[in-house]
């Protein structure tokens, strides 16, 4: 439960972010203009929200514990998050306001970023879909599957038509903000994959007939003992 509460916690602030933002920002100041990026929001009153929505990722993350592989990964993506957090991205900085010090800045916030968003990519792709059960898979297995993989590759997508944005010219970024509606497209993916394997969207429940209920988290690990399907020991 532990698991599934952290996996839920993790996508409920991904979906919600870009949208808390937005509107929160327009209500606070009266300005419905879009911004550049979700990160630019660093610069305005939401500032408070924004780091601490990446912090609360980044804690999620670090305290995420499933496979040895998991662990790593997400520790790494937790403290990547926390600083994209504490290293704003210079494209919010006021013009002619920019030092030295904050182009270096904003250079490791576009790294972790990158770096953020790929390894949520390989977990959609790689992670989320294995299992330790050695029971064939059900369509329902496979429908959240599919999930998963469509989820990771919208986020694949989704930053690499971003990188590409760069090419536009400025008044199509400053008209259509596409930085910003790739990053929201990427946030929300990596929120509802972990939301599906939180079984908060899509749940694994097989029925009212079935005694187990939804499917039990240990079903997923290695077995370390000898236990049946629903978890009782051999022999109670």
């Amino acid at each position: 439960m532990t698991i599934r509460r952290l996996r839920l916690g993790i996508g409920t602030v991904g979906i919600a972010l870009p949208v808390v933002l937005t509107v929160g920002n327009a209500l606070l100041t009266g300005d419905l203009r879009m911004h550049d990026s979700i990160s630019s929001f660093y610069y305005t009153d939401m500032r408070d929200v924004f780091v601490g929505a990446m912090c609360a990722i980044g804690v999620f993350l670090i305290c995420y514990r499933y496979r040895r592989l998991d662990d790593v990964l997400s520790t790494i993506a937790g403290v990547l998050a926390i600083a994209v957090a504490v290293f704003p991205a210079a494209t919010g900085t006021p013009p002619g306001a920019l030092t030295p010090t904050d182009v270096t800045i904003g250079r490791v916030h576009q790294v972790a970023a990158a770096a953020l968003f790929l390894l949520l990519a390989v977990f959609c792709i790689f992670l989320f879909p294995r299992t330790a059960s050695t029971a064939p898979a059900t369509g329902r297995t496979r429908v959240r599957n599919g999930i998963y993989y469509a989820c990771g590759i919208v986020i694949i997508g989704a930053i690499t038509l971003a990188v590409a944005s760069n090419a536009l010219p400025d008044s199509t970024r400053d008209t259509l903000k596409p930085l910003f509606w790739c990053e929201a497209v990427a946030v929300f993916a990596f929120g509802v994959a972990w939301l599906v394997k939180g079984e908060a969207m899509f749940s694994d429940s097989q029925g009212a007939d079935d005694p187990a209920g939804s499917a039990p988290l240990p079903a997923e690990e290695p077995t370390g003992g000898a236990t049946s399907p629903t978890g009782a020991t051999a022999g109670s």
